[in-house]
This record gives structure tokens, sequence and C-alpha cells, in this order.
């Protein structure tokens, strides 16, 4: 199927644009009061390491599955959430489990159920017949690391609840706010074939969602690479003693995201960015030509924010200072697959949007 019969063919780039790896230089301007200083190569080359101590722990427990590691880290850098998206049986859950473990924080697992209730996950007040008052308990969502297993089986009250918490970092228990630890990260799973029994997520709270991974099946010898693994572990679970090696702390991961949000973007880049998000809305510097009978609707100016803060993450873990259009196209397709709607012609067509991402990245001129 042609997706954009009336599309015309795009003309060819000038050959006199800039190369992508060229350095982009920050502008000399006045310093801003209060404004971060700029990254420095001792603090590129101390993000490497750490990130290069993440993969390393990854290697003991998942086999392939780069891209969701690389995800993974990326969006923990860059200090959002994310939904991985698959059928069972593809190491969801050991995924995330890995990521809490390389880091020294809390981690809490909650598998959503249809009758898990909002006080089940933030906490509820207790009344204490001693001191004859009510005492608060925090429910596992105050966590560094919080794994919702099959998120997508919570109620839509439940998942008001979560809303609040990735809004806006905080829970209200008993008319009590209670802010949450830092750092907090929400690692949410959904299963996409089963549906008996599952509620889908507003389009709200799928904008929440920095990035939305999915998961393919592994080939035949990443199948057989995992099975030796198992073999040789002798344990199919992950415990305490299973990944051994060095791991990072929580004043590390608030030092990466520092350090990402130093990382300079140029307003060629910004522009980019924007460019992006408004032409999945059907507007942008190249209109797509039959967009809308496809989309019914875009982007929001939250993806343009998340393309942003993951460029500057996925930069600082390259080891650079600045931003280039790569950065940027490198997870396009994980910040905006979720935050696509389509029509219902393009679902009865059989169109997904990773393949309108596609265009839209073919599309969009790279500065």
């Amino acid at each position: 199927m042609t997706l954009f019969p009336t599309q015309p063919k795009l003309p060819p780039q000038p050959s006199v644009q800039r190369p992508l790896a060229t350095p982009v230089a920050p502008p000399a301007t006045a310093a801003v009061p209060g404004a971060a200083a700029p990254l420095g190569l001792d603090d590129a080359k101390r993000a490497r390491m750490l990130a290069d101590t993440i993969r390393s722990r990854f290697s003991q427990t998942l086999v392939g599955q780069d891209n969701l590691r690389e995800s993974l880290i990326v969006t923990l850098v860059a200090g959002g959430h994310i939904l991985i998206e698959s059928v069972p049986g593809l190491a969801k859950t050991t995924a995330a489990q890995t990521l809490a473990s390389c880091v020294s924080g809390s981690f809490k697992r909650v598998q959503c159920t249809p009758d898990l209730m909002p006080s089940d996950l933030t906490g509820t007040q207790v009344f204490d017949f001693a001191s004859q008052k009510f005492t608060t308990q925090i429910g596992p969502i105050h966590a560094n690391f919080v794994l919702l297993d099959e998120i997508n089986r919570s109620n839509a009250k439940t998942q008001s609840a979560m809303l609040e918490a990735m809004a806006e970092g905080a829970t209200t228990i008993g008319g009590q706010r209670i802010a949450l630890p830092k750092p907090f990260m929400v690692i949410a799973t959904e299963n996409p074939i089963e549906e008996e029994g599952t509620f889908n997520l507003p389009e709200a709270q799928m904008d929440r969602f920095m990035m939305k991974a999915v998961m393919t099946y592994p080939t035949a010898d990443e199948e057989t690479r995992m099975l030796a693994m198992l073999t040789r572990r002798g344990s199919d679970m992950i415990g305490p003693d299973t990944i051994t090696g060095e791991r990072i702390t929580v004043s590390d991961v608030e030092f990466l995201r520092q350090a990402a949000r130093r990382v300079h973007v140029s307003d060629a880049i910004m522009k980019y960015a924007v460019d992006i998000a408004a032409t999945s809305r059907g507007a942008g510097s190249r209109p797509i030509k039959g967009l809308s009978a496809l989309v019914r609707l875009g982007a929001s100016p939250r993806a343009t924010i998340a393309l942003t803060r993951i460029g500057q993450a996925q930069a600082l873990l390259s080891g650079r200072d600045y931003v280039v259009p790569e950065d940027i196209k490198a997870f396009a397709h994980e910040v905006l697959r979720h935050r696509i709607v389509l029509t219902f012609e393009a679902l009865a067509d059989g169109v997904v949007s990773d393949q309108i991402v596609d265009k839209i990245v073919e599309t969009v001129p790279v500065p």
C-alpha cells in the first residue's frame, strides 16, 4: 500500500549544507545569571564511563535488545519515563530490573490488575488506635524506580493516580502532598496482543511517557546465546547476587541528568525538533500531502521537549557537549510513535505510526 500517493518527489538537498558531524559552537553571549555552566570535557568523560558501567551490567542479564538498552539509559539520563511494549516473554521485566539494579536506589514492582486501587499504588492513611491518630503509609510508587507491569490492565482511576505522580513528581494521600524521591523513573510495560481485561491508556497519560520502546523477537543466534547464559548462571531469576561488578549511585544519576541539561543545543537543532513535531500535525516547513487522512492527532509540544532532552542525553553519552541532528533522529520513532493518533481509515488499512514517523523524518530538511 502506498501511504502518500499524492506526495511529490522531494528535490535533492543542496550540496552546500554543513556536514552533520560539524560541531555547532555556542554563540558568544553575555553570561546569564543562574544559567548552568557549559559542559566540560571531564564531565563528558565521566558521563561516558558511567554509561559504560550500566551497559556492562546489562550484558550479564540481557542478550541482544541493544535498542531497548539504549532507550532505557537515554531516558534515565534525560529524566523521563518509558513505556515498553511487546508480546510476553521478551524480557521486559528483566530489562527494568536490570536498570534498577545498576543504581543504588530503591526499586518497586507493581503488577497492575483491574482491581488495583489508587491507594494500593500511592498509599493510604491508617488509624492508629494507640495514638488515636491517622498515620500515613506510603505505597510502592514512592521509590526511585517503579516498574508498572502490564499498566494497561489497571483501571482509569488508578491510571489517574499514576498520571499525577509522573507529571508532578508527587502524590496526594489524605489531602497531604508527598514528594517522590529523586531520581524518580517509571518503567511501564504493556502487552499489545491480549485485549481482555485491559484499559487503553488515554492520550494524556501516553504523552507523559518520554519514549515508547517496542521489542521484537530475538534472532536465532541471540536466543542461543540467551540459553547459554542461563545455563551458565544456573538460575532464570535475577537475584541480588546474579549481577556482579560496579554500579552507579543515586548522586551519579543526578550528575548525569544535570550534565545533560548543560549540553549545548543550537537554534538550528531547536527549529529542527519543532519542525518534526509540527509536520506530524500537518504543518511544518514541508507539509506532507495526504497526512490528514492518516493522522487524527499529531505530536504535542511535549514531543518537541522530549526530542530536545533525548538529543542532549544522547549527545552526552556519545561524549559530545553539543547536539547534532543524528541525536534527534536516533530516537524519533520512540518519541513520536505513541503521540501520533491514527485515523480509523489508516487503522483499517493496516497503517502503523512508525510508517508515519519514517515519512516525517524523510521529509523534514536536516539543518
